[in-house]
């Protein structure tokens, strides 16, 4: 007897597209927030470029993927922050209940320390940035909102981070994403965004190529600390 299928979202849909190992392994690989042409999401899925155009095509009828053309090439990048929410949530919840792919590795405590997460910090890093805001009234939790405040604004700005007059309905200024290592909350959203784009300008941390990695200087991880303390 099949299932009944009911009226509303197609949930099983999503995590089916999400499901298949190859598929997933691309999402993944595009968290870096980079965008990676189909051979190099082949190679990071461990398929064939066919392959990897078939799947690629399937992420990007369900809105998961984006593709901007460049020349010759074609690149695919994460549809939009939420679809990154989602990942990092389920890589929370495979951790949680030890659904591990591989042993731990020396890359992990790295990871976990501070990476990116699509396009803002996430990690111990991220966390503690988000905590010490927060401590200090220039975050606002407001049920599943997040404000910041006229003085969490001025902080940030003297501190050199750059953020727009006003915020869009698309994208807010402040969110909150679920860090999938430490199970807490990092700031995302615009503001997100804007801070660790101005910890990489200052050089106080730099990507690490080909990873999520972010590895901040002796100098960015004692201005970091001296900031945003707890």
């Amino acid at each position: 007897m099949e299932p009944h299928m009911k009226e509303g979202p197609n949930i099983a849909g999503i995590a089916a597209l999400i499901g298949d190992p190859a598929r997933a392994n691309m999402l993944q690989a595009l968290m870096t927030g980079v965008a990676l042409t189909a051979s190099e999401l082949a190679q990071e899925a461990g398929v064939t470029p066919q392959t990897s155009s078939f799947h690629l095509s399937r992420l990007a009828e369900a809105g998961l993927v984006s593709l901007r053309k460049q020349g010759r090439h074609k690149y695919y990048s994460l549809a939009d922050s939420d679809v990154a929410a989602l990942l990092e949530a389920m890589s929370g919840i495979a951790m949680r209940t030890g659904m591990t792919r591989v042993r731990t590795g020396p890359k992990e405590p790295a990871l976990r320390k501070a990476r990116v997460c699509y396009n803002h910090l996430a990690g111990e890093y991220g966390v503690q940035a988000y905590d010490s805001l927060l401590a200090r009234d220039f975050l606002v939790e407001d049920g599943e909102q997040l404000h910041l405040t006229g003085d969490g604004r001025s902080f940030l700005t003297e501190l050199g981070v750059v953020l727009p007059e006003k915020e869009t309905k698309r994208r807010p200024l402040c969110k909150s994403c679920l860090d999938w290592s430490a199970r807490r909350s990092h700031l995302a959203g615009i503001a997100g965004t804007s801070l660790l784009s101005f910890f990489l300008d200052q050089g106080w941390a730099k990507r690490v190529e080909g990873s999520r990695i972010i590895e901040f200087s002796r100098d960015g991880d004692s201005r970091f600390h001296a900031i945003f303390s707890l």
